[in-house]
């Protein structure tokens, strides 16, 4: 019983290649990942000791960047508070200060609009249009070439003017002219107002704009001399947003401004965070809106222990790194950067040197591996080869190979056997049909006399004249364009699943439906010959421009019931098909000298396959040993291409010469040829006519 399960067992095998390379990359990689490992140990400990350093050197340049970049707006406003204009509220018509405004705007890229307001309700707003969304510019309804708004309300004693609004080119050309907002008032907006609460305060928080409708923050401060009032500059929010997204570090690092209420005062994607908080107003979200667990921990810790670097984890264990730093411009506000990344992602380059470690020792194990791909191959390559060819031959496919050569006796023996089978298989098939051929190296039988009896379709060609043309030319001409003649009708046989039984003499039998199973035989069959006539239309166009005579083939088709099998002897035989069927198909080849046509079928054949082919009655005939007379048919072509009226025509005169007398019958032939003069079967059945009398069967 265990001799039993032993022997069904299949063996595992491994090729000598494979398991060179396998021993080799194994020995090599055990030794290298270990390495590696213990590499990634140390390199962890310096990555966390850098990030501490480097986290914190990062957030003072990004807190100084932004430092500088509010710097550059105070002492924007500074300088225009100064002006004696701004302290006079000489704010209409001042071409001088427009100028001055728009150089300031010009060298602060990052803001929207200068302007200030007075205690009695003046005000001048000078804005860069295109710094809003573009549905600001169009709200406007001004031309492209505008580039500045300019708001002025002044209501300073005689001084006072209607509200208006000047649109400004770039050289600060006035091209339109609207009135001014009526109802707007600036003591009563947030600038205006918490300036005075609180005058160290430069930074508001978020809120929405009059002029554009878009949340943003406005650097403000109180005139110091003059008039009471205050300046003020606008930052989009968008602006602030891409500003603070600049600072951030890898893919998930983040930079984000924030109070010492622990709210945000600017975070690059504030908007979100702000949709977020319905029904609070202008409140700032909380820290916690981020969504980082151990954040609010971390900044509670730098505030106790003063240390701007922080570990902290967040909800899904991933490590970061924070840093904060104060932003000095802000004053009293006392808004603070933070800069956190993720431990991996901040220190990308330490850890793409950790990668480069292992692939330091893949990279060993990668220069190696053609080396020992090299033994592998010297001592496998030639067996897969020749294993790749049996299996080609096998398959029956049998191309032309060099023979494997091998440095090793018994391999290159092996390979010119294996030569040497592929030529007698290729050369056994160019005599023995292909199929058989294939079936025999397929099941592994040998060949055996005997048959079957099967339905086939037999096909029977002949070259008209074939003696006449060559009897006088050089056999070896001969040979060539006749073997030209014979590839041509193989191919278009072959490729419509046919079987060449034999070539004998200028003649070709072929069979469908044998040895190989076709249920649709009989049309690939109508398609073959069809497309042995189109072949040879093009061959003999070739042969005419060579100086060598057209071939014109005569075709006979029969489907029936046949022996098909090997015939001859044990030394030597022939597969082909024997019967009646055969016969008829021979004699209606014949028979197309007659009738003046090229493919005469059988009934069988029309009835088979009519609904895809035209056919037109040619006579009946009672061949030699048929017990019954056969009706025989020309195959006219594809029914789709072919001219269906010609077909119609001549079977009712066909149904004539079968019915009527021989003067009606005469007559209607004498019709037909006045349409078709040339038509060779109405030209033998009028001559038969007027030689017989009457109309009778033809033997």
């Amino acid at each position: 019983m265990s001799d039993t399960r032993a022997t069904s067992r299949r063996p595992v095998r491994i090729g000598f290649r494979t398991s060179i390379i396998t021993v080799f990359v194994a020995a090599v990689l055990i030794v290298g990942l270990t390495l590696v490992y213990l590499s990634f140990q140390r390199v962890s400990v310096i990555t966390r000791t850098a990030a501490s350093t480097f986290i914190e050197k990062v957030a003072q340049l990004g807190a100084d960047r932004i430092d500088s970049q509010f710097k550059n707006v105070r002492d924007a406003l500074e300088l225009l508070a100064g002006m004696p204009s701004i302290q006079e509220a000489d704010i209409a018509d001042n071409a001088r200060l427009y100028g001055l405004m728009a150089s300031m705007l010009h060298n602060n890229p990052q803001l929207f609009s200068l302007y200030v307001g007075y205690e009695d309700g003046s005000f001048l707003e000078m804005d860069v249009i295109d710094r809003a969304n573009p549905r600001f510019r169009a709200s406007l309804k001004v031309d492209d070439d505008v580039v500045y708004r300019v708001v002025v309300i002044s209501r300073t004693g005689a001084a006072a003017v209607a509200p208006v609004t000047l649109f400004l080119s770039e050289n600060l050309i006035q091209v339109a002219e609207a009135a001014g907002p009526t109802d707007y008032d600036p003591r009563r907006r947030p600038w205006y107002v918490d300036a005075f609460k609180d005058d160290k305060t430069f930074l508001t928080g978020p809120y929405v704009f009059y002029a554009t409708g878009e949340p943003g923050y406005t650097l403000r401060m109180p005139l110091k001399e003059g008039r009471r009032g205050v300046v003020a500059a606008d930052l989009l929010l968008n602006r602030l947003e891409e500003l603070l997204d600049k600072q951030g570090l890898g893919q998930s690092g983040v930079a984000f401004l924030f109070n010492d209420d622990d709210r945000i005062v600017g975070h690059p994607r504030m908007h979100r965070l702000m949709e977020a908080m319905p029904g609070r107003g202008e409140e700032l979200p909380k820290v916690a809106a981020i969504g980082l667990t151990g954040l609010s921990a971390a900044i509670d810790a730098w505030r106790k222990h003063g240390a701007a670097q922080q570990f902290f984890a967040d909800q899904d264990g991933r490590t970061l790194v924070a840093a904060f730093h104060r932003i000095e411009t802000t004053g009293s506000a006392n808004i603070r950067l933070a800069v956190i990344a993720p431990l991996d992602e901040f220190f990308a380059k330490i850890i793409s040197e950790r990668r480069a470690l292992f692939a330091l020792a893949l990279g060993f194990v990668l220069a190696m591996l053609p080396f020992a791909f090299w033994i592998g191959s010297l001592l496998a390559e030639s067996l897969r080869d020749l294993a790749r060819q049996t299996d080609e031959i096998q398959s029956f496919e049998l191309a032309d190979r060099p023979p494997v050569r091998s440095a090793i006796g018994e391999i290159d023996e092996l390979g010119r056997s294996v030569f040497t089978m592929r030529t007698v298989v290729r050369n056994f098939a160019s005599f023995i049909p292909r199929p058989i051929v294939r079936q025999l190296i397929e099941s592994g039988a040998s060949l055996q006399l005997g048959g079957t009896r099967r339905e086939v379709s037999v096909l029977f060609t002949d070259v008209a004249d074939f003696t006449a043309k060559t009897e006088k030319a050089d056999p070896t001409q001969v040979m060539i364009f006749t073997s030209r003649y014979f590839a041509e009708m193989s191919e278009a046989i072959m490729s419509h699943d046919g079987t060449i039984d034999k070539f004998i003499g200028d003649a070709v039998m072929a069979l469908w439906n044998a040895p190989a199973d076709d249920p649709d035989h009989v049309l690939h069959a109508c398609e073959a010959v069809l497309e042995c006539q189109r072949r040879v239309a093009g061959l003999n166009s070739a042969f005419h421009s060579q100086g060598w005579p057209a071939y014109t083939t005569r075709f006979g088709l029969h489907v029936g019931d046949a022996v098909v099998g090997n015939v001859g002897s044990a030394e030597r035989m022939n597969y082909t098909a024997l019967g009646a069927t055969i016969n008829l198909a021979s004699r209606l080849e014949g028979l197309n000298k007659n009738y003046g046509t090229q493919v005469l079928v059988s009934a069988a054949v029309k009835a088979r396959a009519e609904p895809r082919f035209a056919f037109r009655s040619v006579d009946e005939i009672k061949p030699k040993g048929f017990a019954e007379a056969v009706t025989i048919y020309e195959l006219v072509g594809e029914r789709a291409t072919s001219d269906v009226s010609l077909c119609e025509k001549w079977d009712a005169v066909y149904a004539s010469i079968r019915r009527d007398a021989q003067a009606t019958a005469l007559l209607r032939i004498a019709d037909f040829l006045a349409d078709y003069p040339q038509d060779g079967v109405a030209r033998y059945h009028a001559e038969r006519l007027r030689d017989a009398g009457a109309p009778g069967v033809a033997a």
